[in-house]
């Protein structure tokens, strides 16, 4: 990956805390320079063209206060920012809420599924398409995640390609025209991450999970194949810039 290529990582966060660990998180997993991130936060940031100049790619972080599934007054602006970035041909990766958030934009739909929830780590497998894919190839057929939503994707946009599921479809996809790629699950969250995340939410996700439920999510377990796809994502697409 070229050590000068520059990323634009779109958040949606209250909690300053959170909004410095997702920071971070990202840096992390995408072996990144504080220097190479430039950070925009929807909740108080204007959101305007001039953010993707000099970016080589753009990340969208997880959510715990937002859903995709709802409209917020700063929607129709992101939305605007996210459809302009590929217009330029800008590589894009979601994770959890911005997973889903790439999906609303460019045509599909987002439904809340409580039933179907999924927090803590669980196990997905690759698509036939994931095995072919150029990030995603180089996972095994069965892989641990680490997770935490109530929103899921119940349809592909068009053109779009699902790349691995569990019991739910759709929990990674990519545009067969662009490089724009989602996962459920939180690319971003080592086993190490998704405790402090968890933690720092523990009033919510206990209401949603229970103590118990809440005690199991926290037993997260190491996830060093899902660790490597931002990484990978950003060597396969911004080599060339």
């Amino acid at each position: 990956m070229p050590s000068a290529i520059r990323v634009l990582l779109i958040q949606a966060r209250r909690l300053p805390e959170i909004e410095r660990q997702e920071q971070q998180c990202f840096l992390e997993c995408g072996r990144l320079r504080p220097d190479q991130l430039r950070c925009v936060n929807v909740t108080r940031d204007a959101l305007h063209p001039d953010l993707l100049d000099g970016i080589d790619a753009v990340l969208l972080g997880g959510s715990g206060e937002f859903s995709a599934t709802e409209r917020y007054p700063w929607t129709e602006s992101l939305q605007t920012l996210l459809l302009g970035a590929a217009d330029r041909n800008l590589p894009m990766f979601g994770s959890c809420w911005g997973h889903q958030t790439l999906a609303v934009t460019f045509g599909s739909e987002v439904r809340r599924d409580p039933d179907h929830a999924e927090f803590g780590s669980g196990e997905v497998a690759l698509a036939e398409a994931g095995r072919h894919d150029p990030v995603f190839r180089y996972l095994p057929d069965r892989f641990r995640v680490n997770m935490g939503h109530r929103d899921r994707v119940v349809a592909l946009p068009p053109g779009g390609i699902e790349l691995a599921r569990n019991a739910q479809p759709f929990q990674a996809f990519r545009l067969t025209d662009r490089p724009i790629y989602g996962t459920q699950f939180h690319s971003e969250l080592n086993a190490r991450r998704l405790r402090e995340r968890l933690q720092a939410y523990r009033d919510l996700y206990i209401d949603v999970l229970g103590p118990e439920g809440f005690r199991q999510a926290m037993q997260a377990a190491t996830t060093p194949e899902a660790d490597e796809l931002v990484y990978r994502f950003l060597c396969t697409y911004t080599a060339h810039r």
